[in-house]
């Protein structure tokens, strides 16, 4: 008998192999139309199927990051309640039985232009000239204040009519010290790259520190009465536990035409998140939940303000004064700490 050559056992092999590879089912994948690199809220898509011949679905359901969205056969709702980078998860259905499931990711901004703001100037009080402030919060009518700089970072209580400095805790030479928040009876301070925050009582005793996650850096710190959002120079808010500065969440700041990454001192007012934009005399007002930025706050002319020097930097730091309802602004190496009202822009 003749034995099979090994150019005729390649064949059979190719044969096989090329009927078993023609017998696996496409993969189904969802399409939207328009094809965009970014959508607005709101905005309805037609869908389609690419391999549509792979699996013929009863029924499909749709979610946006784990919400259920609007559907029509043809068409779906992107009724984001968070925006920036978001995933939307669908599942098809043959007779009820689950047949099939897929995501596709899809970038969600803002459907509207931020509001334009200025200020009004309701008073002007003394302010450290050296202090090269990084984070302020009201307490009890008392003004807690952060600074930065290695060799320099400090956490203080201050008298802002006067100026003067109540008490004042220093930070080790080799750390850079950040924002700050006051949650309960705990104060909350961040580093900028050292990758950690600092834990006290209200008499700056240390009680603990809590690691940075996935956030890359120290910014800008604030919190409701739930949670701590803290900025590290991305597009990012990270959402921190009170108990051990864990992040648990985050989400992205965006307008209607972008991400945007400056978001540096923070304060939360009702809602929102106000946030110094980094090296502009400029401020943001993002919705706390969305990520949307509504609002932007045009503080020109008030570094002119103050007294002008070598050393002087830029506008940071944000105070709300709940009883006062006004906010209190200054700037690193201002000698000024402005109380003012935010008022629409004509």
């Amino acid at each position: 008998m003749t034995k099979p050559t090994f150019s005729a056992l390649l064949w059979v092999i190719l044969l096989v192999s090329c009927g078993q590879k023609s017998a696996v089912k496409p993969v189904t994948s969802l399409v939207l139309t328009p094809v965009q690199k970014m959508y607005a809220q709101g905005d309805t898509l037609n869908f389609s199927w690419k391999n549509p011949s792979a699996v013929a679905f009863d029924s499909v359901t749709f979610s946006l990051s784990g919400t259920s969205i609007a559907h029509t056969d043809d068409y779906l709702v992107l009724n984001a309640s968070v925006l920036g980078e978001q995933s939307i998860e669908w599942v098809g259905y043959q007779q009820d039985k689950e047949v099939a499931q897929g995501a596709l990711k899809v970038k969600i901004l803002a459907n509207k232009a931020p509001k334009l703001y200025t200020y009004e100037i309701i008073a002007s009080y003394p302010h450290d000239m050296e202090a090269y402030t990084q984070g302020l919060e009201f307490s009890n009518g008392i003004l807690y204040e952060s600074t930065g700089l290695l060799g320099f970072s400090s956490l203080r209580k201050v008298d802002y009519k006067t100026g003067v400095v109540l008490k004042q805790h220093n930070l080790p030479e080799d750390v850079f010290g950040e924002g700050l928040t006051i949650y309960g009876d705990q104060l909350y301070q961040l580093t900028w790259q050292s990758g950690f925050g600092y834990i006290y009582d209200l008499e700056f005793n240390e009680i603990g520190r809590f690691a940075y996650g996935k956030s890359k850096e120290g910014w800008g710190l604030a919190h409701n009465e739930k949670q701590l959002f803290k900025s590290d120079g991305t597009d990012r808010i990270w959402i921190l536990q009170p108990t051990d500065g864990s992040e648990i969440a985050q989400f992205s700041t965006v307008t209607h035409q972008g991400f945007f990454n400056r978001a540096n001192e923070l304060e939360y007012v009702d809602g929102k998140i106000y946030a110094n934009v980094y090296q502009k005399e400029s401020m943001m007002i993002i919705d706390a939940n969305s990520g949307a930025i509504e609002g932007i706050v045009d503080f020109s002319g008030l570094k002119q303000k103050v007294t002008q020097h070598p050393a002087l930097d830029v506008l940071n730091g944000v105070a709300y004064h709940p009883e006062h309802q006004s906010f209190f602004v200054t700037g690193k190496k201002w000698d000024r700490l402005f109380e003012v009202r935010i008022v629409p822009k004509s």
